[in-house]
C-alpha cells in the first residue's frame, strides 16, 4: 500500500487538474443529428461562418458589403425585418470615427414590457487581413442561428428581443456609438448580451459591464442556469480598472445599461490574422458560446430586466460540482478575520500539545520567499532570455507564440520543481510547521484583497482549506503514507480554483506575464505542501517535474519554426514623403525573412520616419527604413471651401479628395492649437475650447459610402495650424508602381499595424 500511494496521489492531482479544466466549456460532436428546428443547428451556424469569413471584410471593403447583405438577407429568412442604421461617427478617446451601417432587428415581446434584451455582436473585420471568423463571424452566427431557432419555437418573449450587428467595432466601437447615441431602440435596453472573441479558441468567459454592483447581474446569470459558466470576480474587479473595448463598453458608459460580455481568449495567435479563418475556429468554443446563448436569451427574454442595478457586490468563482460559489464583498472582512482566529487558534493549540516547533515554523518562511522569487525571477529572466534566442517571437506583437502553451507547461513545470527543489532543503521541518508561514502570508495577501482588490476575495477560500489540512496533522494520527492522497483530496476545490487561474494570465496578457504564472504557482504550492512533502531529501515528485520541463521546452524549441499552419508575420510599407520629394521602404519587423529582405538587403537604416508611422495597438514603431525612388503615386486634391473669420474664430472647411482608392486619413497636429470645433463628414470630435497637443489629431477610415473627407475647423484667429495628412491605402501589393515577390505560404501580413499600405504624408500649414 506504501509504495502505491505517491502514484495514486500523483494520479489523483492529475485528474484534478484535468477536472478543472474540462468543466470550463462543452465538447463539440462533429456527427450533429439535429431534426428538430427549435433546436439550435451547430452545422447551421458553421453554414452561415462559412459564408461571410470568406475573405477579410473590414469597413470599406466590397466584402464588407456583400457580408452585410448577406446578414441582412439572412434575417429576413427567418421572418424578421431589419434595417440599416447610417450614420458617421467619431470615437473621442481613439481619436478615430468612420461612416457606419448597423444591421438591426427587432422581435416583438407579448407583455408590452418597460425594457427589451438587446444581443449584440460585430461583423467588420480588423484591417485590413483579418478574416475575422471567430472575432467575431463566430458571434454574429451563434445570434443569426439561435434566434432562427428560438423564432422557430414559436413562443414569443414577453421582453422585446433587438438584435445588433454592429459595424466598426474594430476601427473604435463605433457602430455600438452610432446605436447608443441615435438609435430609438437604444433608449428602451434593460440588458445586453455580447458575444465577442480576442483568438480562435479556449473557453468562454463572462465578464459583466456595469457602473455600480454586479449582484443582480450575477444572480440572474446564475438563474438563467448555463451549463458551463465561466466567470471570476478577479477578472471582474480587474476589468473594472483597465480602459475597456468591447462595443459593450459604450453601452454602459452612454446610456448606463448594464449588459454580459461572452468570449474566448484562447489561440490568441490567430487573433486580427488571416488564420482568424473558418476552418482554424474551435468548434467546442462555438459550442460554448451557443450554450450561454441557448441559456441567456429565453431566461432575459422572458424575465424582469426593468432594474438590473444594485447596491452590492458579491464574489464569485468557479467552484468543484456547484459551478459558481458566491457571496458578498461584505463577508470578504469576517471570512478574514474568522480565518485569521481560527489559524491562531491551531498556532495555540498546536504549541501547547507540541505539534507545532516555533523555531521550525519561522524557518519555514525562508523555503516560502525564496520558491516565489525564484519561481517569478527565473520566469521572467528565462523569457527574455527565450527572445533572445528566437528574437522572431518579437515581431509576434500581442506576444503569444504558436507554441505559447507549450511554453506555459514547461514554465509551470519547472516553477513546480523548484518548488520541489527548494523545500527538498527543508525535509528535517515536519509538514505542520512548513504549512504556517504559507497560511501567515496568504492572510496578509487577503488582507490587501480586502483593502484594495475584493474581487479577489474568494482566495480565503484556500486558507481555509489550508487550516483543515492543518488541524488534521495537529490533531490526528494519520499514519504518514496516508497522509498525501488525504490532503489532496482535501485540496481539492483549490487546485480546481487556480489552476485555470495559472493559464489564463500568460494566455490573455501575453507570455512576457508568465512571471505571474510562476508567483502563482509558488502560493498555490504553498498551501499544498502536506502533499507533497517527505522527510527524505531523494524526491521522486522534484525528478518527475524536472525532467518534464526539460521534455517540454526541447518540444517547444523544435516547434519554434514557422509553417503553414504557423504563418511568420511581416510587413512592408511604401512612404511617399511629398514635402521632400523623397520615397521610403519600412517595415515593422525586428527579424528579416525572405519577403522583407527583398527590400531590406542592404543600406538601410534603423528606426522610423518622421510624420510617416500610423496609429497601431501596441504603439509599435517602424523598425527599419530605406531610401527608394519616389514613385510619384497621386495624393488627394486639397480644397479649402471656407477661410473667414467670425469675431475672434477663424472658421475653415478642408475637403480632401481622394484620387485613389484610400482606406483612413491620419491627420496630425505639429503643433499645440486651441480647437474650439472640430468635425469629420459632420461627426463632432470637438465643441468646445480644447488644448490640443502634437500628436494625432483625428483618423477617418473610409467607408464604401465616402467618397471625401470634409474637416471644419474653428479655432483663434491668430493661430496657424500645422498639419500633416497621411493619407494610407492597403494596395501595396497590387497597385502597379510596385513589383514584388509574394509571400510564401508561410507567412502573413502582420497584425496590430498599417501593413501592405502605400502611404502619402503631406504637411500644410492653414
Amino acid at each position: 500500500m506504501k509504495t502505491t500511494t505517491k502514484p495514486l496521489t500523483l494520479l489523483l492531482l492529475i485528474l484534478i487538474v484535468f477536472w478543472s479544466f474540462s468543466e470550463l466549456k462543452p465538447s463539440y460532436n462533429s456527427v450533429e443529428n439535429q431534426t428538430d428546428p427549435t433546436k439550435f443547428s451547430i452545422n447551421s451556424a458553421l453554414y452561415h461562418l462559412k459564408n461571410i469569413s470568406q475573405k477579410p471584410h473590414a469597413v470599406g471593403t466590397d466584402e464588407h458589403k456583400h457580408v452585410q447583405q448577406y446578414l441582412f438577407n439572412e434575417l429576413k429568412k427567418i421572418g424578421l425585418t431589419p434595417s440599416i442604421q447610417k450614420a458617421t461617427v467619431f470615437n473621442k478617446s481613439w481619436k478615430a470615427g468612420t461612416s457606419v451601417e448597423n444591421i438591426v432587428a427587432k422581435i416583438e415581446g407579448t407583455a408590452n414590457t418597460e425594457k427589451s434584451l438587446l444581443v449584440l455582436s460585430h461583423y467588420d473585420s480588423n484591417p485590413h487581413s483579418a478574416i475575422g471568423a471567430a472575432d467575431a463571424g463566430s458571434g454574429v452566427v451563434t445570434i443569426l442561428e439561435g434566434i432562427r431557432a428560438y423564432l422557430a419555437s414559436n413562443k414569443p418573449p414577453k421582453n422585446d428581443i433587438i438584435i445588433v450587428f454592429s459595424d466598426a467595432e474594430e476601427l473604435g466601437l463605433l457602430g455600438a456609438q452610432a446605436f447608443a447615441q441615435q438609435h430609438e431602440f437604444a433608449k428602451d435596453i434593460g440588458v445586453i448580451l455580447n458575444f465577442e472573441a480576442r483568438g480562435s479558441g479556449g473557453p468562454s468567459y463572462m465578464l459583466m459591464e456595469t457602473n455600480g454592483k454586479n449582484s443582480k447581474l450575477l444572480s440572474e446569470f446564475l438563474n438563467a442556469k448555463p451549463n458551463f459558466p465561466l466567470a471570476n470576480s478577479l477578472m471582474y474587479s480587474i476589468y473594472k480598472m483597465l480602459p475597456n473595448d468591447t462595443d459593450l463598453t459604450v453601452f454602459r458608459e452612454e446610456c448606463d445599461i448594464n449588459g454580459f460580455n461572452v468570449a474566448f481568449i484562447g489561440d490568441h495567435f490567430d487573433y486580427h490574422t488571416v488564420q482568424d479563418n473558418y476552418s482554424r475556429l474551435d468548434r467546442s468554443s462555438l459550442a460554448h458560446q451557443v450554450d450561454y446563448f441557448t441559456t441567456l436569451v429565453p431566461y432575459f427574454a422572458n424575465s424582469d430586466i426593468s432594474n438590473l442595478h444594485s447596491d452590492t457586490d458579491w464574489v464569485y468563482a468557479n467552484f468543484p460540482l456547484i459551478k459558481i460559489i458566491n457571496y458578498p464583498f461584505a463577508w470578504v472582512l469576517p471570512l478574514l478575520i474568522i480565518a485569521s482566529l481560527l489559524f491562531i487558534t491551531l498556532l495555540i493549540m498546536g504549541i501547547r500539545n507540541q505539534k507545532i516547533n516555533i523555531k521550525d515554523s519561522f524557518k519555514g518562511i525562508i523555503p516560502f520567499l525564496v520558491s516565489i522569487l525564484l519561481c517569478t525571477s527565473i520566469s521572467y529572466g528565462l523569457w527574455q532570455i527565450i527572445l533572445i534566442a528566437h528574437p522572431y517571437y518579437q515581431d509576434i506583437l500581442h506576444g503569444f507564440p504558436y507554441n505559447g502553451y507549450t511554453y506555459i507547461a514547461a514554465f509551470c513545470s519547472l516553477n513546480v520543481y523548484i518548488v520541489f527543489k527548494t523545500y527538498n532543503y527543508f525535509t528535517a521541518i515536519k509538514r505542520e510547521n512548513l504549512l504556517i508561514a504559507p497560511i501567515f502570508f496568504w492572510l496578509i495577501i487577503n488582507c490587501l484583497i480586502y483593502l484594495y482588490l475584493k474581487g479577489a476575495g474568494f482566495f480565503i477560500i484556500p486558507v481555509f482549506i489550508a487550516l483543515l489540512s492543518l488541524t488534521i496533522l495537529i490533531f490526528s494520527n494519520i499514519k504518514t503514507h496516508k497522509k498525501p492522497l488525504l490532503f489532496t483530496l482535501i485540496a481539492i476545490p483549490t487546485i480546481y480554483m487556480l489552476t485555470p487561474i495559472i493559464k489564463m494570465f500568460p494566455v490573455g496578457l501575453g507570455l512576457k506575464n508568465i512571471f505571474i504564472s510562476g508567483l502563482f504557482i509558488a502560493l498555490t504550492a504553498s498551501l499544498l505542501t502536506p502533499i507533497f512533502h517527505q522527510y527524505k531529501k531523494k524526491n521522486g515528485w522534484q525528478f518527475i517535474f524536472g525532467v518534464a520541463s526539460i521534455i517540454l521546452f526541447l518540444i517547444a524549441t523544435f516547434n519554434s519554426k514557422f509553417s503553414y499552419d504557423k504563418k511568420k508575420p511581416n510587413s512592408l510599407l511604401y512612404v511617399q514623403d511629398d514635402d521632400n520629394n523623397n520615397a521610403y521602404w519600412a517595415t515593422y519587423n525586428k527579424t528579416l525573412d525572405a519577403y522583407t529582405k527583398q527590400i531590406f538587403d542592404t543600406d538601410y537604416e534603423q528606426g522610423g520616419i518622421k510624420n510617416a508611422e500610423t496609429k497601431s495597438k501596441y504603439n509599435s514603431t517602424f523598425s527599419y527604413h530605406k531610401k527608394t525612388k519616389n514613385r510619384n503615386i497621386k495624393n488627394s486634391e486639397l480644397t479649402i471651401l471656407k477661410d473667414t473669420i467670425v469675431g475672434n474664430l477663424r472658421l475653415i472647411d478642408l475637403l480632401i479628395t481622394p484620387s485613389r482608392k484610400i482606406n483612413k486619413f491620419e491627420i496630425y497636429n505639429n503643433q499645440k492649437l486651441i480647437i474650439s470645433k472640430l468635425t469629420a463628414n459632420t461627426a463632432e470630435i470637438i465643441n468646445y475650447k480644447t488644448m490640443v497637443n502634437k500628436g494625432t489629431l483625428l483618423i477617418y477610415h473610409m467607408a464604401s459610402s465616402d467618397t471625401s473627407l470634409k474637416i471644419s475647423m474653428a479655432f483663434d484667429k491668430n493661430e496657424h495650424p500645422n498639419l500633416t495628412i497621411n493619407e494610407v491605402s492597403n494596395d501595396l501589393l497590387t497597385h502597379p508602381s510596385f513589383k514584388l515577390t509574394p509571400r510564401t505560404e508561410t507567412m502573413m501580413p502582420m497584425p496590430f499595424v498599417t501593413n501592405d499600405a502605400i502611404i502619402c504624408t503631406k504637411t500644410i500649414k492653414l
